[in-house]
């Protein structure tokens, strides 16, 4: 099989170990070629533009530009761009904003080299790669209703061990008004406190908080 006739795959990840241990698992199979790497988001998207190639793998946490924001550069420029995120978050808010962004695969890196590379020759032949568990993750999304925009501010805010007196002045409203947004934020979450919340919106991806631990 000659190079032109084999998928051709862009790896992006910001770890170097997780980057050789993807290029030595692809590259095994006789069909796969790893043509570009990147280390950032940013990154991710020059090299798909240098490259184009058949299929871009990348993970989600990455400096510079997240995963989102490099499937959203990619896809502008590209729009047919076939994209699998490969990623240790499984949160069904990081799950549904990858597939939003136009990622048209999902697979978790708890998952062995079997899931990976069919999800690689699925999404290479232009379907869609959401296999059981990533899929049932995703369903939990639509027992909950949607945060809002100014809902998930003052949730990171509480996540950063503000009060609500503080919250008000750094979002500059009324601590009525954070009241009404925690209220809600706590029924759309299904908590019964502010911790609870921030835990369970971590879990679920809708914020993050700290370094980011892989």
């Amino acid at each position: 099989m000659t190079p032109r006739s084999r998928i051709s795959i862009l790896i992006a990840d910001d770890h170097f170990i997780v980057r050789s241990g993807l290029v030595a698992v692809i590259q095994s199979e006789p069909d796969l070629l790893v043509v570009a790497q990147a280390s950032d988001g940013a990154q991710a998207a020059e090299l798909y533009a240098r490259h184009q190639p058949d299929v871009a793998l990348l993970d989600l946490r990455m400096p510079i530009k997240n995963g989102n924001d490099a499937i959203e550069l990619i896809r502008r420029d590209f729009p047919q761009a076939r994209i699998l995120v490969l990623t240790a978050y499984s949160g069904d808010e990081d799950i549904h904003r990858a597939l939003e962004a136009g990622a048209r695969g999902y697979v978790l890196k708890s998952s062995t080299g079997d899931g990976l590379i069919p999800a690689i020759r699925a999404v290479a032949a232009g379907d869609h790669w959401i296999p059981q568990d990533v899929a049932s993750r995703l369903a939990v999304r639509s027992a909950y209703e949607a945060l809002t925009q100014r809902e998930i501010e003052v949730l990171r805010e509480i996540a950063s061990g503000r009060a609500n007196k503080e919250i008000a002045q750094h979002l500059a409203i009324s601590e009525h008004t954070v009241k009404d947004h925690l209220k809600n934020i706590l029924g759309k979450l299904q908590v019964a406190g502010r911790t609870e919340a921030v835990t369970a919106a971590v879990r679920r991806g809708i914020i993050e908080i700290g370094p980011v631990v892989k």
